[in-house]
């Protein structure tokens, strides 16, 4: 059985494992030691707190083979992007210029560097193995966070976004960072990466032109690359849509894929799930598949599972369920169809 929870200290051997074979661009999921260590200390400290609204908390999880003890994805959410320093992105919009004389107006997209999206709470971290992605687990490893958000709201925005990885070719070329940012920063794109994963993003503003780029003037290939998603992030990205999220107007500062933005009202996992009272048992009549989490902050636990759910009854789960969930006779659960 897999379960999602969250991640300890002993994990970092196999978190460093997940990051090596993380998809570049990741850069919320750095392949270093000392880095890994932080944000799985903050990780632990964050579940620990008692927090009164939303701050700098982050809440890394991990899913995990009961069966053989290995770590097959991870996950993350960060209470507020950009609260310890900045979080930047490109703006996408169209700037209007416009003549009286000449009774013309003309709009040229263009973009502008701006930290509009700090403030907002941020999915990241998302990783999972190559023989799970397309599968439920995926869904686990993704929605799973939601539910938690759903569980306990105050510590969160009333919106959430993230960055989808953007396009990069098989021998990791960017077009849009070779037309835009290796132009101030004198780097290869891998290396950019590698950067901002192990540094804050203050760089960045230190760096980026402060005045428009205008679209037009950028290579064709560059253009096409602006919301433009790598193919391997194509399952996070569908994930999300149907959770209810959105692009908007903002791109990665450096490959210039899309970010997702939805209200937190607004998004499945939390405003369709249904709670119930667990009632151990072992003839489950099965008639739906769901995400299942626990209802706790820090041993929070999500799986998924096949089960007869009926409004206002018990919902039945088997012993080996309730072991994976850490829940018993009379427990209060979470649940969202898949």
């Amino acid at each position: 059985m897999l379960v999602l929870r969250p991640v300890e200290l002993s994990d970092l051997p196999q978190l460093q494992r997940l990051a090596r074979e993380s998809l570049l661009g990741l850069t919320s999921l750095p392949n270093d030691t000392g880095r890994l260590r932080e944000r799985i200390i903050g990780s632990c400290d964050s579940f620990e707190k008692d927090a009164a609204g939303q701050g700098s908390q982050n809440y890394f999880f991990v899913l995990e083979d009961l069966d053989t003890q290995r770590l097959v994805g991870c996950s993350e959410v960060l209470a507020t992007a950009g609260f310890d320093a900045p979080f930047y992105n490109l703006r996408h919009r169209d700037y209007i210029a416009t003549s009286r004389e000449l009774n013309v107006e003309h709009a040229v997209p263009a973009l502008s560097l701006c930290h509009d999206l700090s403030g907002h709470t941020l999915l990241r971290s998302f990783h999972v193995e190559a023989p799970l992605v397309g599968s439920r687990f995926s869904e686990l490893l993704s929605r799973a966070r939601l539910m938690f958000i759903g569980a306990h709201p105050h510590r969160f925005a009333d919106s959430v976004i993230t960055e989808i990885v953007g396009f990069s070719d098989d021998e990791g070329h960017s077009p849009f960072w070779d037309a835009v940012g290796k132009h101030f920063f004198d780097l290869p794109y891998a290396e950019a990466e590698r950067l901002c994963g192990l540094e804050s993003r203050t760089f960045l503003a230190e760096l980026m032109p402060h005045y428009p780029i205008y679209v037009p003037m950028l290579p064709q290939a560059a253009q096409a690359c602006i919301g433009r998603l790598h193919p391997d992030g194509q399952e996070a990205f569908d994930i999300l849509e149907r959770e209810g999220f959105k692009t908007n107007h903002y791109v990665d500062l450096f490959n210039g894929g899309p970010t997702l933005f939805a209200r937190l009202s607004c998004i499945r996992s939390v405003n369709q799930g249904l709670t119930g009272i667990v009632r151990p048992g072992t003839a489950i009549d099965a008639r739906g598949r769901y995400l299942v989490s626990n209802d706790s902050l820090r041993d929070f636990r999500a799986i998924v599972a096949d089960l007869d759910v009926r409004a206002g009854q018990p919902v039945e789960l088997h012993p080996q369920m309730c072991a994976a969930l850490n829940v018993q006779e009379g427990s209060l659960i979470r649940l969202v169809t898949l």
